[in-house]
Order: C-alpha cells, then sequence, then structure tokens
C-alpha cells in the first residue's frame, strides 16, 4: 500500500507542477499580449508583437489568474480582455488606411481634421500644471513696437499705459533684448531679436494671420511715439463705435508729418477724410485724401490684417507706398478706414532708422536708407499695377484707358 501511495504522491505533485507552470506561460502570455495591446493604444510605448495561436486563449485559467489577482473578479477580467480585443479589431481595421483630406490646410491633408490646430497665439505657457490653467487672462489686443535701447524710456511710457488686455512684443533692431529686463512689464513680454531690420521685416516674419489670430486688433507701432494723450481702451472703443478696421491715432501739432490726413482735429471724435494740397488727391475718396493711414502708428482689425500681411512683400521691408495700397483690403475703404481725434499720440521724428544704415561712396548712412525707401515705394506701385492688370486681362476684363485684351 505505501508504493502506490508514494508513486501516487508523485504523480499529483508532478501534475500540480506541470499545472503550475502552464498557468505560469500563460500568465505570462496575457501579460505580454495586455502589454501588446496597450502598446497598440498608446504609440508611445513599443513592443514587441507577439503571434500566439488562438486556441491558447480558450484555455486561459481565470480562476488561477483571480486567485493570482484577487482584487480584480472574473466578469472584470473578461470585460478587460474584450475590450483588448476591440481596440486590437478597430486597430486592424484602419492600419492600412491611410488619410487624405484635400480640405486640409496645405501640408495637413494626411492629418485627421479633428486634430488639426490651424491657428496658434502669442499666450506665454507654464512649464507645469494643467494647460487649461494656465491663463488667467487672455489679452485680445497686441502691440508691437520695433526698438533700440536709446528709446527705453519712450517704450516704457506707452507700455505703461496699456491694461492686461494686452500682449505686448518687442523687435529689437539693436540685438540689446536682454538689457529692457529692467523693466518689471518686459519680463512678460515677448521679445524677438534681429539687428538692423524694419518693422514690416519683423512683421512678414512673426505676425503670420494664424499666429496673431486671437488677437481683435494688432497695433504695429514705431519706437518715437509720445502718448500723454492717448488711452488704449478709450481708443479701442471708438475704433469699434465707427466701424474702423484700419486706423491710427491723430498727431498733435506738434507732431512731424507729412500728410494732413493725419492731423487732429478738435472738432470731432474720428475723421475719415480731408483736403489736401491743391493736385495731390485725384479722388476725394482716394488716398492721400480718404481711405489712408500712414505705416508709423497704424491698427489693425484681425480681418484687415489677414489681408494685408499677404500684401506685404518678403524683400521689400521700408513699407513705402504700403500706406496708399491699404484701402484693398477692406471695403468700402473710405468708411473702414481712419484716423482717431480724440486719442492723440506726438510723433517724435527720431532718425533711427537712418542710423541703421551703412556709409558708402562718401554718403551719410541715412542717404542709402532713404534712396532704398523712396526704390521700394516704386518697386511695390509697379508690382501691384502689374499683378491687377494680369489678374484683369487673364478674367478676360478691360480696364478704363488700357489697350490690354
Amino acid at each position: 500500500m505505501g508504493t502506490p501511495v508514494r508513486r501516487s504522491a508523485i504523480s499529483n505533485s508532478k501534475i500540480r507542477r506541470a499545472n503550475e507552470t502552464m498557468r505560469l506561460i500563460i500568465t505570462t502570455s496575457v501579460g505580454i499580449m495586455f502589454g501588446f495591446y496597450m502598446g497598440t493604444s498608446f504609440p508611445v510605448i513599443s513592443l514587441t508583437k507577439v503571434n500566439l495561436p488562438s486556441n491558447v486563449f480558450p484555455s486561459i485559467d481565470l480562476t488561477y489568474i483571480e486567485e493570482k489577482y484577487s482584487g480584480l473578479s472574473t466578469q472584470a477580467l473578461l470585460n478587460v480582455w474584450s475590450s483588448l480585443r476591440g481596440w486590437k479589431s478597430i486597430s486592424d481595421k484602419f492600419s492600412n488606411t491611410k488619410i487624405w483630406v484635400p480640405t486640409n490646410p496645405r501640408g495637413a491633408e494626411r492629418l485627421p481634421p479633428g486634430i488639426i490646430v490651424a491657428e496658434s497665439d502669442m499666450y506665454t505657457r507654464r512649464k507645469w500644471g494643467l494647460p487649461g490653467e494656465d491663463l488667467l487672462i487672455k489679452p485680445r489686443y497686441l502691440i508691437t513696437f520695433t526698438v533700440g535701447y536709446d528709446q527705453k524710456n519712450n517704450i516704457d511710457a506707452a507700455v505703461k499705459k496699456l491694461t492686461e488686455n494686452f500682449t505686448v512684443m518687442l523687435f529689437h533692431y539693436d540685438g540689446r533684448a536682454s538689457e529692457w529686463d529692467e523693466f518689471e512689464w518686459s519680463k512678460r513680454a515677448i521679445h524677438v531679436s534681429a539687428r538692423k531690420q524694419t518693422k514690416w521685416w519683423y512683421a512678414k516674419r512673426f505676425l503670420h494671420p494664424g499666429i496673431v489670430a486671437p488677437y481683435d486688433y494688432i497695433f504695429i507701432w514705431d519706437e518715437d511715439l509720445g502718448v500723454e494723450n492717448f488711452d488704449p481702451e478709450e481708443y479701442i472703443k471708438l475704433v469699434k463705435k465707427h466701424g474702423l478696421d484700419i486706423s491710427q491715432p491723430a498727431l498733435s501739432p506738434e507732431s512731424g508729418m507729412t500728410w494732413e490726413m493725419t492731423r487732429r482735429r478738435n472738432d470731432t471724435e474720428v475723421h475719415k477724410d480731408t483736403q489736401e494740397r491743391p493736385g495731390w488727391c485725384t479722388d476725394p475718396l482716394l488716398p492721400p485724401c480718404a481711405a489712408f493711414v500712414e505705416i508709423m502708428a497704424p491698427v489693425f482689425s484681425r480681418n484687415a490684417w489677414r489681408c494685408v500681411w499677404h500684401m506685404i512683400q518678403n524683400d521689400l521691408v521700408h513699407g513705402w507706398g504700403l500706406d496708399f495700397a491699404l484701402r484693398k483690403c477692406v471695403e468700402p475703404a473710405h468708411d473702414k478706414i481712419g484716423v482717431v481725434d480724440s486719442q492723440c499720440i506726438v510723433h517724435q521724428t527720431v532718425p533711427s532708422l537712418g542710423n541703421q544704415g551703412q556709409a558708402e561712396n562718401g554718403r551719410a548712412p541715412w542717404e542709402g536708407v532713404r534712396e532704398r525707401c523712396r526704390n521700394e515705394w516704386n518697386m511695390f506701385r509697379d508690382r501691384l499695377d502689374m499683378a491687377e492688370k494680369a489678374y484683369f486681362v487673364a478674367m478676360g476684363i478691360n480696364l478704363p484707358n488700357s489697350t490690354a485684351h
């Protein structure tokens, strides 16, 4: 009787060890498969795919697994397993499907439309916490100044006039960006530095409409503007009240000015036309008598800037002539472009731009800069005229006084 009992014990022991080994193998396999399926659900994790025979899974001893992981019920394990198999089915279904959506932004045709973020912003972000909690207030207006450090006090006075509704962006043409940290507000501003560049060079490269889209209005200002009699929030109210898509504050009489259109009037909040010198206006509704502001302190609505940005030429950096063409971006231009008299500024005419030139052939630096300004005006005008004529010819439209067919 002793020997059969011993043999039975040995046999049962071997069977138990075999069962435990099999359970261990199956459990390990399930773990590998779980890891694999998690890998397909969350592509950040990279696992090696393991192909197991389908008849392995029906033989899984869920009782043993439930014993091993007592916190989970058999039904819970079955639910997890069912979910994983469902994810596998979805993954298999779409693994060979390529996305191509022609209406997506150029270059993003291969992305599912639901993931595309076509626009961005200038809001600075924290490196911690939840993204949705980064911003207590989202500024509604963007103001940019193209600056040199020598004009720091002027810019400081202007920025201190602004409210929390403004994002401040400084374009540094002298490379001295870090020195502005003496001002507390500078630590919250956005700084872009590129030596000896103009504000339209910066605007074309850093103020894409898709980047400034969150802002209702974009101020693109020079550094030599006095703001003692300027209230930015009141200015915005007047711009909205009078329906201006492109505007500027009026210039005080002590300012340096070229055009009568920008001169301040004392009898009105806003004016949209003027009387210029004889022979200067071919049409009372066209620049410089109407539909006109200068390029020293323009303010654009979001929609107007989207058009103006596309009109700015990549290589013509001074912007001369641009102010005469702004009217093409709003309709009717003589009603949507105007000068705000109730909020005025002083144009101090600091010759910082000329100082960024280079002396050549015995000429002072500013002379070369001024010559290029005039050349760019002519080049821009010619390009615009040729582009418009080419368009109308292509459309089969004969322009007045034109022999083009």
